[in-house]
């Protein structure tokens, strides 16, 4: 097989940065052994029979730059029916999880979404061959779980690399979702501010001197008349005492 220590560089640190998975399969089995299955449907899985060390089995995964790796219709019948064939034959399923859960959106509820996916939870329930599972990047919600086999504790192991993730749902959905309202008020009071300013008018940072132009010639000519304040009264000097300065004149 191929120099593992490749594998440290086949996903990137940046989270939001996409990855090849078919090179992290590439580069997990043997050279040449490698055999990917209905490549062309449901792009979001890929499933293949390879050898890792010599031994034969079966290999799911997710692929980020399909939907991010969610899990779809296409993508369930595709990784339910891989399962079901490594199980008739006895051949061990390794899965590589890298999924942000199921979809969502009314477009794929269309497509029975709910169905399809149960029966990822369905027939992984019913395996009888051994399922280990590694978490690449992601393992959010039940997509993962089912993934897996229905549980993070139905494989016989499951570990994960330095860059993997664990949550009910993604980072970024629980920020907006759990700091709705916060979100919410912070806006409100930015557009505030933004109205204040604007009503205070706003100019470009080149028109600085003509503003400054049109001011002093619409500015009355002569001396400009100010309201002014009453005139200001002060205490007459008293004296501190002998050798001592006069105390300063306090206003009344």
């Amino acid at each position: 097989c191929a120099d593992q220590r490749l594998l440290r560089a086949a996903i990137p640190e940046n989270r939001l940065r996409v990855y090849d998975v078919r090179r992290v399969v590439e580069l997990l089995a043997d050279a040449g052994s490698t055999l990917e299955l209905r490549r062309d449907f449901g792009p979001g899985i890929v499933t293949a029979l390879a050898r890792v060390e010599g031994r034969p089995l079966g290999l799911i995964a997710n692929n980020p730059r399909h939907l991010a790796g969610a899990i779809d219709s296409d993508g369930a019948d595709k990784a339910a029916r891989f399962m079901q064939l490594c199980d008739a034959h006895g051949l061990p399923i390794l899965v590589l999880c890298d999924t942000p859960g199921m979809m969502v959106g009314p477009e794929v509820e269309k497509t029975a979404l709910v169905r399809h996916c149960c029966r990822l939870f369905v027939t992984g329930a019913s395996l009888e061959t051994p399922v280990f599972a590694i978490v690449l990047r992601k393992a959010y919600g039940l997509g993962a779980q089912a993934m897996v086999g229905g549980s993070f504790r139905a494989p016989m192991f499951t570990v994960s690399w330095p860059t993997g993730e664990f949550g009910g749902m993604g980072l970024e959905g629980f920020v907006k979702l759990g700091y709705r309202k916060w979100r919410g008020e912070r806006r409100a009071r930015v557009q505030q501010r933004r109205q204040r300013h604007d009503a205070l008018g706003r100019i470009p940072t080149a028109a600085t001197s003509t503003a400054s132009r049109a001011g002093c010639a619409s500015a009355p000519r002569g001396r400009a008349t100010r309201r002014r304040g009453p005139p200001l009264r002060r205490a007459p000097l008293r004296s501190s005492g002998r050798g001592s300065p006069p105390s300063p004149a306090t206003p009344s």
